[in-house]
């Protein structure tokens, strides 16, 4: 996604960090993700932003949590393992579901995330269900993870993964799925590039560079 809206001369907005950010607003300010009103009446208090990236430290974009720059502090294994219950919270997807509009409409936009084509953006441009096998996922972030320097578990990632694709994929409110008119491309044993140049063939637009 990043590559393709480098290629496009868009803004990649992965929106899985607006999540990030509500669980880690939660654990900082309440010190547990348990209580579903409590998280709720928080994710519609804070206001989270993503803007292009102004450091050179390996990120993809600024993550903004009440206007604190806080894009690593959401990659951090206890985010990690409270993400899904925050997400799965209706009330807590209904606010941020209105941020992430409001984002997207400032146009020319790459957006990542578990329901964009479903239910945030159902009438986007084009929509690509990219899908990987939860081994080649694991496989990926721990490769991620040791390039930062840190340390990690292929299998703990891989159960982490397993875990939260069923709690996402049950939940009552929208549930991972792609949606009917989604074009899917399956990413196992391939490179970067070739799914990149995929998706391009896909959106049938011209690439800036």
């Amino acid at each position: 996604g990043k590559i393709l809206a480098e290629r496009l001369g868009f803004f990649y907005f992965d929106t899985g960090v607006m999540y990030r950010a509500a669980t880690l607003a939660a654990l900082n300010y309440l010190g547990s993700v348990e209580d579903e009103q409590a998280v709720t009446g928080l994710a519609e208090r804070i206001v989270i932003d993503v803007r292009p990236s102004s450091l050179e430290d390996g990120r993809v974009m600024d993550v903004l949590l009440d206007g604190k720059d806080v894009t690593w502090e959401i990659r951090t294994s206890e985010v990690e393992r409270n993400v899904s219950q925050v997400s799965a919270y209706a009330g807590v997807r209904k606010a941020l579901t209105e941020q992430q509009r409001k984002i997207g409409q400032r146009g020319n936009m790459v957006m990542a995330g578990r329901d964009i084509g479903t239910v945030v953006f159902p009438d986007a441009a084009f929509k690509i269900y990219l899908d990987a096998s939860p081994q080649e996922r694991a496989r990926r972030r721990l490769l991620e993870l040791e390039k930062r320097g840190q340390s990690a578990s292929y299998e703990e990632i891989l159960n982490g993964i397993i875990q939260r694709d069923k709690i996402d994929s049950t939940r009552e409110h929208a549930p991972l799925k792609a949606a009917a008119d989604a074009y899917i491309v399956n990413t196992d044993g391939k490179t970067v590039e070739q799914v990149v140049q995929e998706c391009l063939q896909i959106t049938g637009l011209k690439p800036i560079n």
